[in-house]
């Protein structure tokens, strides 16, 4: 007798066999909110337009990136807990796309193509919304590669309009040049443009395919212009003004007079302060320096060679025997203060005392600290390219931590030669 297997699960709907309350928890939207957040700041900074509405809702926006969920959660309250509806047939077909899903986006499980997907849909982001909380769909099924806007499909106000709550629409700019379709991260500001609401009366009185393009028009509306103006503070915009000056060579020039005679502060730390928030200007602030420095040595040089005394403050008696010492041998002796701690106003003090010529001198030093000052420069001019965004947004921080180092490093070195 023949035995009749029983039916095959293999055609049974996917998302049924889906978790419904991934990542929805108070501490696990604000982790992520934080998480996208410190993201952003690192990329180029987010800017967010528009007020939220009360109560719960459905944001739609459109789709050219993968940073645009990640805008959505920075921009959006983290105590309505957003949650993100993601395609099943791309973010749950492995093991590591769904941990992705489940920690850093809280997504609901959304079948593109499959029979009856708006009623898993509709189940799933059913608890989101009676809780209070915002579902987010991106309309256009999926990322556009040119940044145009494609139809939308009804899902979302369908079920905006079965919940009774109020849908969305929001406009992302900038996610496409941060991370475009199977493109490369790049640094770029980005905005989040939020619109005004539909309300569950107005979306009773229309149909779904009216909804549907009054609503892309909006969004598209929203999207010009499309350029992100880059986010910058208060401190940058001055420092950066004073860099872009024609008097930023004679500044330099003079800091680095002014360090080799008697200022206290390295000649390198003009760049670090004053240039860095503009990569452009720090090869011309460091070519002034440069000469300012060789300068000052010399003229400290003959000051000290006539039995003028300048003040030299934070330097040591250790630090001026190691530097005579250093040019008992003549002026190449310079060489030594590039890794010697030791200011290079000592060193200038030493050599008049010495009598060392002043030609040597000159030649000397401009070898060394021609190759310590650029090479700083170097240095940091692909530090601060890298970290321009950043710096741009938060050059207050930075000078209070470029500051503080500073002082600290100084601090050592002046006890380690005591």
């Amino acid at each position: 007798m023949s035995v009749t297997s029983a039916p095959s699960q293999t055609h049974a709907d996917p998302l049924s066999r889906l978790p419904r309350t991934v990542g929805r928890t108070a501490w696990g939207a604000v982790c992520r909110k934080a998480l996208w957040r410190c993201v952003f700041a690192f990329t180029g900074g987010i800017r967010v337009t528009g007020d939220v509405p009360a109560g719960a809702f459905v944001a739609i926006a459109n789709h050219s990136s993968h940073a645009d969920t990640a805008a959505l959660l920075a921009a959006l309250p983290a105590r309505r807990r957003p949650v993100v509806a993601a395609a099943v047939d791309y973010w749950f077909v492995s093991w590591w796309r769904r941990a992705i899903v489940g920690s850093l986006v809280a997504a609901l499980p959304v079948d593109r193509g499959h029979r009856g997907a708006f009623a898993a849909l509709h189940a799933a982001a059913t608890p989101a919304l009676a809780g209070g909380g915002i579902v987010i769909l991106f309309p256009e099924g999926t990322r556009s590669a040119n940044g145009t806007v494609a139809e939308f499909r009804s899902g979302a106000v369908r079920l905006a309009r079965a919940a009774q709550v109020p849908i969305v629409p929001v406009t992302l700019v900038g996610t496409r040049r941060l991370l475009p379709k199977h493109g490369r991260l790049s640094l770029h500001a980005v905005e989040v443009r939020i619109g005004a609401a539909l309300m569950p009366s107005e979306l009773d009185a229309i149909t779904d395919d009216d909804a549907c393009s009054a609503l892309r028009r909006e969004i598209v509306a929203a999207a010009m212009p499309d350029a992100v103006e880059p986010l910058t503070s208060r401190v940058w915009r001055r420092v950066a003004a004073r860099a872009e000056a024609a008097s930023l060579f004679a500044v330099s020039f003079t800091w680095g007079v002014a360090e080799a005679i008697s200022w206290p502060v390295l000649a390198e730390m003009f760049m670090v302060l004053w240039v860095a928030g503009t990569p452009q200007r720090i090869m011309k602030a460091a070519t002034g320096l440069w000469l300012g420095s060789v300068a000052g040595v010399v003229v400290h040089a003959i000051l000290s060679r006539h039995g003028v005394d300048v003040p030299m403050p934070l330097t040591t008696p250790r630090m001026q025997a190691a530097a005579a010492h250093d040019l008992a041998g003549g002026a190449s002796g310079m060489m030594h203060q590039a890794l010697a701690g030791i200011p290079v106003k000592v060193y200038a003090a030493q050599a008049g005392k010495a009598h060392v010529g002043l030609l040597a001198l000159a030649i000397w030093t401009a070898i060394e600290r021609g190759v310590r000052i650029m090479a700083v420069a170097v240095g940091l001019c692909v530090v601060a390219k890298l970290l321009h965004p950043v710096l741009r947004r938060f050059y207050g921080v930075y000078l209070v931590l470029a500051a503080s180092t500073f002082a600290v490093l100084l601090h050592e070195t002046v006890v380690s030669w005591t």
